[in-house]
């Protein structure tokens, strides 16, 4: 039986693991890229057409930590400003488009931090974008639904919810700001 395109990526992902460095990022990105461009009749990407979820787990690795989901999302919906905490993360379009900008966190006069946009980018079927530690971005979805993909090195819901590792902002008067934990 003929490996499919999810099998294949997390071979080539487990083959390329290692710390941080610009070389395994530019591997997963590859592979990632090459899932994006997966057979619609593979039977796990076929049904996930079919039953668009708005988060599903595709691979957990228990020996290295990476995580890939899924996420269908309507056109025009925002995920605001935040950070991946500690973890460094690749999204992917496979069906659909989104924006996703880039922001530089400063310090206002006040010394509250605040948050000025650095750029957007389109991203279209077949491309992926890479976030680092620390780097701000928001997510809106253009042409939908929109099936995403997202390469997380580690799990983000216990950098989130258990290490509190996450930041998420709020618009504030025109201003974005650190939300309140």
């Amino acid at each position: 039986m003929a490996k499919s395109a999810l099998d294949k990526f997390v071979e080539a992902v487990r083959s390329d693991w290692g710390p941080l460095n610009r070389g395994v990022t530019a591997a997963c990105s590859r592979h990632l890229a090459n899932l994006l461009a997966a057979d619609g009749s593979e039977p796990w990407l076929a049904d996930l057409h079919h039953q668009q979820p708005l988060a599903r787990e595709l691979y957990r690795d228990t020996d290295h930590g990476f995580v890939l989901l899924a996420h269908t999302e309507p056109a025009g919906l925002y995920r605001p400003p935040h950070d991946h905490g500690r973890a460094w993360v690749i999204y992917g379009v496979q069906r659909g488009e989104s924006e996703m900008g880039t922001y530089d966190r400063l310090e206002g006069a006040d010394a509250q931090p605040r948050l000025v946009r650095r750029n957007a980018t389109r991203v279209a079927p077949g491309q992926v974008q890479v976030y680092l530690p620390g780097d701000i971005h928001d997510t809106r979805c253009t042409a939908g639904p929109a099936l995403l993909f997202r390469f997380t090195e580690r799990d983000l819901k216990v950098e989130d919810k258990v290490e509190r590792r996450i930041t998420r902002y709020v618009e504030r008067e025109g201003v974005w700001t650190v939300g309140v934990a």
